[in-house]
């Protein structure tokens, strides 16, 4: 067991999907996470896993405040893909998301989420790319009923991939064995995204790019991006 040391074994373990967000001064920034638990009841506290290179890293060590909303099993790709796969740094994250501000000044994203709470960080351990916080919940409330959406739903049905930052990120581990199981069909290939997940259906093609049904792969302008993460279309790989 000691000169044996299998990764997979890792992808086993249980993960939410959240959504963290943090404040500096009248900047406010939010990414996905699935690295959080909680670790005592009385107080109430949580452990949360941030990337150092992530500039929500950077505003949660500025104000030591962070808020979290916990996604709803429906929803969508394009707002996962708005907050995993993009950084503030270029753009503004919350433009058309539905928000409000906490008590501790942190944007609680309300949208696609059954619950949110928020809190103040009380310690923190260096875990190598990532810091754990430690943070004491000072609110929290549940917006609706539904299912939270599971790290493991996210992949095997959403057919979601980890960011690099994340601390699942799996290099080079394309589950092409299952692609090579299915039977082969006529027609137009499907592409998926090697960022995020995103499929391209042809027979669906992109209506925001202006991409109509029937549209092969292969026709799409070279120009074109996924339209959940901004990858190059030399990303994709036949389905």
């Amino acid at each position: 067991m000691n000169d044996l040391l299998d990764t997979k074994a890792l992808w086993d373990i249980s993960y939410g999907l959240y959504l963290v967000t943090s404040v500096s001064g009248e900047k406010v920034n939010g990414q996905i996470a699935n690295s959080i638990i909680q670790v005592c009841s009385e107080k109430p506290r949580i452990a949360v896993s941030i990337n150092k290179d992530n500039l929500t890293h950077e505003y949660i060590k500025k104000s030591g405040l962070l808020a979290v909303s916990v996604l709803e099993e429906d929803t969508p790709m394009a707002f996962i893909g708005q907050f995993g796969f993009k950084t503030g740094r270029d753009e503004d994250k919350f433009e058309k998301v539905a928000y409000e501000k906490g008590l501790t000044g942190c944007p609680i994203v309300t949208e696609n989420a059954l619950s949110c709470f928020e809190g103040k960080v009380i310690g923190s351990a260096d875990a190598g790319t990532h810091t754990v916080f430690i943070v004491e919940i000072t609110g929290a409330k549940v917006l609706k009923k539904g299912t939270p959406l599971t790290y493991a739903y996210y992949q095997q049905v959403k057919k979601g991939k980890a960011p690099k930052n994340a601390p699942t990120y799996k290099a080079g581990t394309v589950e092409t064995k299952e692609v090579e199981e299915k039977p082969k069909e006529t027609g137009m290939k499907k592409y998926v995204c090697g960022v995020c997940g995103y499929v391209y259906d042809p027979k669906k093609g992109d209506s925001e790019a202006g991409i109509p049904p029937g549209t092969a792969f292969e026709d799409l302008p070279d120009d074109w991006t996924c339209p959940v993460c901004g990858a190059a279309k030399d990303e994709f790989e036949p389905e």
